[in-house]
């Protein structure tokens, strides 16, 4: 396995185990797949790694795995009226073992990191990735430590807790918090699976394996990612090309960044016309998963875009609010974060730039029961009664 740098081209040896290039700091990438085919089985009775094998060719065993993937993608015919394009698909990826996309990520990095004899691991997280750590290194028997920045809501302090990780509240900033913990885990022997180390990029591209298979292999024109560091939407655009070079598909879709305008650095920088995205100050937004203000994969996506015809949008706190609650009245509850790339897709439709023809796919990237407490924003109601009273309330339903 080759490490490349998708700005410079410098390639790295895996021995290295390196997230960034040395030479410009951008973030490395494994060497693509050019040929492959998918396992014929049963997904019920398969994992990802035995149904594309064949893209992961740098793994030789599955060391620990919790059924991550195979998540549904649900056509929404009220979302497609509502919007007044073709067609809308939701990926919920709400449905893996930890609620969130990030499962995917952390099988695939620490598969292969057991794979190199390493025995403790860590992140740092704001949540979704940090829960996901702690449990797969419970369920490998691993040593586990999630740093997280001493702002995070509480709510999401037990449910890491739970599966026996060290927990560290760390006051400092979060980029720098990040750069911190990869010079420590090198030192101490920590393997930290952060936002975009190469090999999790590696597990979200099988989020573009399936949705071709999902839409018999004609995928959609446009794909909506919630983006914080750049990871999840490097690994879809690396899934989509590979499928294409290996001949099961014959387009990609334009990739859409979708962030919350509360915290949008890369959505600033392109609107800028920019090379390059800027720490954001002050961070404002109820979609905390993804208010990360210097992503550090934030100009590989940029790249991305323009290399894709892509494009980058930032939705407002309202908006986000208001289609968090659209989807669970449609029978998904996500999370804020999750509900960005519906919002997106909303808010492009009215400035037109979805064409009425277009079929789209928006990541629902986490669940909404990891961050009750937002759910104080919403204009809920609530009815009391006596049980004599009962059937008067319910005659009137």
């Amino acid at each position: 396995m080759q490490l490349i740098c998708q700005n410079c081209g410098k390639r790295y040896a895996d021995q290295e185990l390196l997230y960034h290039c040395n030479h410009c700091q951008e973030p490395l990438e494994v060497g693509e797949v050019f040929v492959g085919s998918i396992r014929v089985g049963n997904p019920l009775r398969q994992n990802m790694m035995d149904r594309y094998s064949d893209f992961f060719p740098y793994l030789q065993k599955t060391a620990v795995c919790l059924q991550e993937g195979f998540t549904p993608l649900f056509k929404s015919s009220s979302f497609a009226q509502k919007l007044g394009i073709q067609e809308v698909l939701l990926k919920n990826e709400t449905q893996n073992p930890t609620w969130s996309f990030k499962d995917r990520g952390t099988m695939v990095a620490m598969n292969y990191a057991i794979q190199k004899g390493f025995h403790q691991f860590g992140t740092v997280s704001t949540g979704n990735m940090a829960v996901s750590v702690a449990a797969y290194g419970a369920a490998a028997g691993k040593k586990t430590v999630i740093l997280v920045g001493n702002d995070i809501a509480k709510e999401k302090l037990a449910p890491i807790a739970i599966y026996g990780a060290q927990v560290i509240l760390v006051d400092g900033e979060y980029g720098n918090l990040y750069q911190e913990s990869i010079r420590l885990g090198w030192k101490h022997g920590i393997y930290f699976i952060n936002s975009d180390h190469p090999l999790r990029v590696e597990g979200y591209k099988t989020i573009a394996y399936e949705i071709c298979e999902q839409t018999n292999f004609n995928p959609p024109d446009y794909m909506i990612v919630p983006t914080s560091s750049g990871g999840l939407l490097r690994g879809i655009e690396k899934g989509f090309a590979e499928f294409m070079a290996a001949g099961f598909i014959a387009k990609k879709p334009k990739l859409v960044c979708a962030q919350a305008a509360g915290c949008a650095p890369i959505v600033k920088a392109w609107e800028n016309d920019a090379e390059k995205i800027v720490c954001w100050q002050n961070p404002q937004t109820e979609a905390h998963a993804i208010a990360n203000p210097m992503p550090p994969s934030g100009n590989r996506v940029l790249q991305i875009l323009r290399q894709e015809q892509g494009f980058a949008v930032a939705v407002a706190e309202d908006a986000i609010l208001q289609t968090q609650k659209d989807l669970a009245q449609n029978g998904l509850f996500v999370q804020p974060a999750s509900a960005v790339a519906l919002a997106a897709a909303i808010k492009l439709v009215k400035e037109g730039l979805l064409p009425r023809q277009a079929r789209i796919a928006c990541v629902l990237t986490g669940s909404g029961l990891k961050y009750t407490s937002v759910l104080s924003k919403q204009q809920l109601s609530y009815q009391t009664c006596g049980i004599e009273k009962l059937e008067g309330l319910l005659k009137n339903l």
